[in-house]
């Protein structure tokens, strides 16, 4: 069963969800004994789909999302399909990685690691990657904090839980790689911040809950404590990887 909170915010999500570093991508390139086929599962947009083009003569990128897909940005390395994880129509033994940025708690994992088995090759790697919360400075990160746990903490999916925890609290049976430490970062002003966090599926659960009033009240204590709305900020999304080798 497909969980679906994305395909109503997939035109805000392709504009307004942060990028990978290119650093992630070359040590997950890194891990692979060749770097032929790159299955990115769960793409959403495409946010690190097009990066994997920079090491990986061929990618495919599915989500589950027809709107997503609709969305995705172009490149010519990347073919995209709506596929679900379980299910990527792939052939047997053709990938080099596999990776799900933060997607991978919303699957059927023991089904997807089924799927990851069978189309994995030899010297393939799997990856998971997720981001938390978002941070910025200590004045807004105490503003953004309270929205997140007190205003719409109660509208999470349950799933989120796993992504809080770095995705450690996820089943993992996998040789496992140590990763480095790495983050996210993106030049921001308050427009891009708003429209980045209006793309959280628990401020659209609220919403249909509340109405939009807790998200303007939001929206303006951080506007406040923000600034000029023009003022860029450096914002911070600190990764957690989980990868292992699929076959060796």
């Amino acid at each position: 069963m497909f969980k679906d909170h994305f395909s109503q915010s997939a035109v805000g999500y392709a504009a307004y969800r942060p990028t990978y570093p290119i650093e992630l991508v070359r040590f997950l390139a890194d891990t692979v004994a060749q770097k032929e086929f790159a299955w990115d599962c769960g793409c959403g947009s495409g946010q690190l789909s097009t990066l994997l083009a920079e090491e990986f003569a061929h990618v495919y990128a599915t989500d589950a999302s027809a709107k997503q897909i609709e969305n995705a940005v172009h490149h010519p390395q990347v073919r995209y399909a709506c596929a679900p994880a379980e299910t990527s129509g792939l052939d047997d033994q053709v990938a080099d990685l596999i990776v799900a940025a933060q997607a991978a708690h919303w699957f059927d994992l023991a089904a997807f690691y089924r799927e990851v088995c069978r189309v994995g090759r030899s010297g393939s790697v799997i990856g998971l990657v997720s981001y938390g919360i978002v941070k910025v400075d200590e004045q807004l990160d105490s503003i953004i904090g309270r929205f997140y746990w007190d205003v719409i903490g109660a509208y999470w999916p349950p799933e989120r839980k796993h992504v809080e925890d770095g995705y450690r609290s996820l089943d993992f049976p996998f040789t496992e790689i140590q990763a480095p430490d790495m983050a996210m970062s993106a030049s921001w002003t308050l427009p891009d911040f708003i429209g980045y966090m209006n793309t959280w599926s628990a401020v659209a659960a609220m919403e249909r809950a509340t109405g939009p009033e807790p998200r303007e009240r939001f929206s303006q204590e951080l506007g406040e404590a923000w600034g000029s709305a023009d003022e860029k900020r450096t914002i911070r999304w600190p990764l957690s990887l989980r990868v292992g080798f699929v076959r060796r």
